[in-house]
């Protein structure tokens, strides 16, 4: 336990520099922002906790056991203090920490793995075709809309086991239920929990057929997933497919849009992609850290800690800012530049950190990297048509709409 000193500065006192992105839709004066506070302190007040912003406080939150998750304690704030969504979400994966994460997250290990995600490669290519094909003859597209958007879902489908003709009906359940993400969440609490429902009983259904048959997928990777003797309950399968249906769609669409974004600005970069579709793993590296979807991870402190100087008072939230992180002059050379190219960088921290690092980072990748050797190889000289303002910068963010052409 670190004792905390006289001389730490409380981050609750109101001595710390403000930031405020929540209202901006444009990531470059979001970062901005961030870079002139972080001139100032490790530290900021953000628009709803304090802000921590250098990659080794970042680093350390996102590790040490007494930052966790916020759970349903981050529905308070939002408008929604019980009730059933509260139930629901209390009851996820990302709301656990301590000995019941660890043996769930121990157990869906053995399913998520990079074997498993791999066997998708043929998959993924014939959904990037389908979608690309109609926009290359014609030269022009909303990326978001007509790329990004549909492209996570057939492949969720097919890594838990879902026919593709329910992909449409998959997809506008997943499409509310991420409402719970949203800051006014309370006004879309009924909508969230009918698809939630709608879901649970769809994946239901399949539990109890994998159960008299299994077959090749990760739903019958998570039925056999065992431990010593211990197997994943009927609540906590149902409980693990909404998580994996969560971290495989919604970040993957925004994230390839970012991408697309980014690279628009960078034209020589995605030439460079285009005749050298090896660096395409390391590019996708470069966009998570320079353009990442996810900017801040809150955290509860359980306990007095104190970090670098700092106090951070136990029932306090904080947040790490993994955009400011990504960006630490003394971490990075040049962070602010967009390179591709960079070499021996350290590890980006969009996928988080410890024991909550993204189960879903083999799957994410591998769609982004497929996804980008495909449109750097069809979509010669792309360039922006029109406006592409981002969502809000507090949640899950990205291109609202992202129309370009190219060759």
């Amino acid at each position: 336990m670190t004792i905390a000193t006289n001389s730490a500065a409380n981050v609750l006192d109101g001595s710390l520099p403000s930031i405020d992105y929540e209202a901006v839709d444009d990531p470059a004066t979001a970062h901005r922002m961030i870079k002139e506070v972080r001139g100032q302190a490790p530290v900021a007040i953000g628009p709803h906790a304090p802000e921590v912003l250098s990659y080794e406080l970042v680093r350390t939150v996102l590790r040490d056991s007494r930052f966790h998750q916020p759970g349903v304690r981050g529905l308070v704030p939002r408008g929604v203090t019980g009730g059933p969504l509260w139930d629901r979400v209390g009851s996820a994966l990302l709301s656990l920490d301590g000995d019941e994460h660890t043996r769930l997250r121990k157990l869906v290990c053995k399913a998520f793995t990079g074997r498993a995600v791999g066997r998708l490669d043929s998959l993924i290519d014939s959904v990037l075709a389908e979608l690309v094909d109609p926009v290359a003859a014609v030269g022009y597209c909303d990326i978001v809309a007509d790329i990004a958007q549909p492209y996570p879902i057939p492949v969720i489908c097919a890594l838990l086991g879902a026919p593709q003709t329910d992909c449409r009906m998959i997809s506008d359940w997943t499409d509310d239920i991420f409402k719970m993400f949203w800051w006014d969440v309370a006004k879309h609490e009924s909508e969230i929990l009918t698809a939630w429902q709608q879901f649970d009983d769809y994946i239901d259904t399949m539990i109890k057929e994998r159960r008299t048959t299994l077959t090749d997928d990760l739903l019958s990777d998570l039925i056999r997933a065992e431990d010593d003797g211990d197997r994943l309950s009927h609540s906590e399968l149902l409980m693990l497919s909404i998580g994996i249906l969560a971290a495989g769609t919604d970040t993957t669409r925004n994230q390839l849009a970012a991408a697309v974004y980014v690279l628009c600005e960078h034209p020589d970069q995605w030439a460079l992609l285009g005749a050298h579709p090896e660096l395409v793993p390391q590019a996708v590296d470069e966009v998570m850290r320079f353009a990442p979807i996810v900017l801040n991870v809150p955290r509860y402190v359980t306990e007095d800690v104190e970090l670098a100087g700092y106090l951070f008072p136990r029932g306090s939230l904080v947040i790490a800012n993994t955009a400011a992180a990504n960006r630490d002059p003394d971490v990075y050379d040049d962070p602010d530049q967009f390179d591709i190219t960079r070499h021996d960088a350290p590890p980006m921290l969009t996928f988080g950190g410890g024991v909550h690092y993204c189960l879903g980072s083999h799957l994410a990748r591998l769609e982004l990297v497929r996804a980008l050797t495909v449109l750097t190889q069809r979509m010669p000289n792309i360039r922006r048509t029109g406006p592409a303002p981002w969502k809000p910068l507090m949640a899950v963010s990205g291109p609202q709409t992202l129309p370009v052409a190219f060759d």
